[in-house]
């Protein structure tokens, strides 16, 4: 058993990190800023002691985890270091782990975290697996042959990772304060596949991963003809949607998902692509498909009076569309609602017009003021900027939340990577008082 203390243990990859050396029998705490996260209620359940910051959480025995947001000036890396500690970047540690074991990194610039969720669900029900889910959910399993992890293309850091299988799900430009463009961004995608040990499975509809080269094998997948595995016939109802799946030209199953939009679609493509490719139970990978109930985060849904309210975790214009996409899908003739909150300044002004045309495919628009971060606290543009280029947009303060029970029957997107569930929260306890 060794001793663990996690430096910024509430982040969406290290609270999971957390979980699976705890699951491990390993003694593990960690520290944070006091700010509640929606990462830190599976910490809770566990039992995993959460600290403030202060140095003097660093003791002479502990291996430490640094949080990717946390410089190697702060604290507690400086009193571990004065005590000669091991610290491990979250990064470093995660790829060490994933050699443990058959291992399979979900990458992409978009879908990771539902592909992720999806793949461990569906093989954790037919073999041990293991799984690390950026929803801030992580599970070690004893006796584990694999382990389902993601994949953070953001400064490069899947570069650390040696995996057994890649699911590739697109590559779009994003992290433009990091990114100096979509080229960029391709090339750590491409220096990444020549590290995958077994074989890639990517998204065949995707024009920048058609690019890809790697020295195992590709399998692609997606609606095109070309693809190695190919979906027909999709129909959505309400139970969720049901798809054909052809390999290379013959017939391979059909298949159904509580899920709605072409994303979710491709999800559950790419991980019947990978379970195939592990020989796992066809019928088993169907089944286990069927009982998804989906992340944290992504299209969670509740009702509120005659009111759906989903919040969701789409922080970029194409996230965006698909989540606009799947509520129409879905609820059919509802209105749509987007409340939507820019997650820092540098994405806003890098991606404003398609922002504005993602959104704009909603009926109704309300911005909620730009959610910095902890490298970007101000920048250049205001959500006044983006209303600007929206018809008809309204400004959504805290306090006036209000406004939104005028959409009798209307589905709510509440999205946004920041704290958007505030304004959630908050609506829906005025809505509470007044009943």
């Amino acid at each position: 058993m060794n001793r663990y203390h996690f430096v910024g243990i509430k982040g969406t990859g290290m609270s999971p990190l957390a979980q699976i050396l705890f699951d491990m029998n390993n003694e593990v705490r960690g520290s944070d800023v006091e700010k509640a996260f929606f990462t830190e209620e599976a910490l809770k359940r566990k039992g995993i002691e959460i600290l403030p910051f202060d140095p003097e959480n660093i003791s002479e025995d502990q291996i430490i985890v640094q949080g990717n947001a946390f410089s190697d000036d702060h604290p507690e890396i400086v009193r571990a270091r004065e005590l000669g500690l091991t610290i491990y970047k979250y990064y470093e540690f995660l790829g060490e782990l994933a050699n443990h074991y058959t291992s399979v990194a979900i990458t992409g610039s978009h879908g990771k975290t539902s592909t992720t969720g999806l793949l461990a669900h569906v093989m954790r029900g037919i073999e041990p697996t293991s799984f690390l889910i950026g929803d801030g959910t992580g599970e070690g399993v004893a006796g584990s042959k694999n382990f389902v992890f993601e994949a953070c293309e953001y400064k490069r850091h899947f570069l650390y990772y040696r995996p057994d299988y890649a699911i590739m799900t697109n590559i779009d430009f994003d992290h433009s304060d990091y990114f100096s463009g979509l080229n960029d961004v391709i090339d750590a995608f491409q220096e990444m596949a020549k590290q995958v040990k077994k074989g890639i499975i990517a998204c065949g509809d995707d024009e920048n991963l058609q690019q890809i080269q790697a020295n195992v094998p590709l399998v692609y997948y997606g609606f095109g003809d070309h693809n190695d595995f190919r979906v027909e016939n999709v129909d959505s109802t309400e139970n969720g949607t049901t798809f054909d799946v052809f390999l290379r030209d013959d017939f391979y199953g059909t298949f159904r998902i509580p899920g709605y939009g072409d994303h979710s679609v491709l999800n559950a493509l790419a991980v019947i692509a990978t379970c195939d490719y592990e020989n796992l139970s066809k019928e088993l990978v169907k089944e286990r498909l069927e009982t998804f109930n989906g992340v944290k985060r992504r299209f969670s849904e509740s009702v509120l009076n005659d009111q759906v309210l989903v919040d969701d975790y789409a922080h970029h214009p194409r996230e965006i569309s698909a989540t606009i996409e799947a509520a129409r899908k879905k609820y059919g003739e509802r209105e749509v609602v987007a409340i939507f909150q820019p997650h820092t300044y540098t994405r806003l002004k890098s991606f404003m017009d398609d922002f504005a045309t993602a959104l704009a495919e909603a009926d109704t628009v309300y911005l909620c003021d730009i959610f910095g971060s902890a490298r970007e606290q101000e920048g250049t543009v205001t959500i006044e900027d983006l209303q600007s280029r929206i018809d008809g947009a309204h400004i959504l303060k805290r306090g006036g939340t209000s406004v939104l029970r005028d959409h009798n029957e209307a589905v709510l997107l509440f999205m946004g990577a920041g704290d958007i569930q505030t304004y959630q929260r908050e609506y829906e306890e005025v809505v509470k008082l007044e009943a």
